[in-house]
């Protein structure tokens, strides 16, 4: 066995890499049917999700709930607020920020993805158990935790 076969079966058998392909996968299938049916990237439904289930947030607060750099986050934004998704509003607890919150149509298109969603996730997750998944959710947390706290900004470097 040569040194680039060794490379690449530590590398395959690297959870780190193995969890970023898996992430990645799932990410990208999910992807093309957002961009087919609504005309939205990953990050501008990341950001979307979140504003779903978490009301008005600043962006420093949708990056480290995404773990998504300052940068697609606020493209994202843009995005949304030039479809008239979301829009901003004055932070009354922060002069200095902005809430950016979902419009009437945003939460409508919302609301017509998260069942195409958990469709996907329905298919793409069918081959496992019930218990698998639960198990799966759990290692998942489990390794979030462990990874610790960091910033989101960090990702970009």
């Amino acid at each position: 066995m040569n040194a680039s076969t060794r490379t690449a079966r530590r590398l395959a058998e690297f959870l780190p890499y193995q969890l970023s392909l898996a992430s990645n996968a799932v990410s990208t299938r999910i992807a093309d049917q957002y961009r087919r049916r609504f005309a939205l990237r990953m990050t501008d439904w990341r950001v979307m999700a979140v504003l779903g289930d978490g009301g008005p947030l600043t962006q420093r607060q949708l990056c480290q709930l995404t773990l998504m750099d300052k940068v697609p986050v606020n493209r994202a934004c843009k995005a949304l607020e030039e479809r008239g998704l979301a829009e901003r509003k004055p932070n009354e607890n922060d002069g200095r920020s902005h809430l950016l919150e979902l419009t009437a149509e945003g939460r409508a298109v919302h609301a017509r993805i998260m069942p195409l969603a958990e469709k996907i996730e329905e298919e793409l997750f069918s081959s496992l158990s019930s218990e698998e998944r639960a198990t799966l959710r759990a290692v998942l947390a489990r390794l979030r935790e462990a990874a610790g706290e960091f910033d989101p900004e960090s990702l970009a470097d």
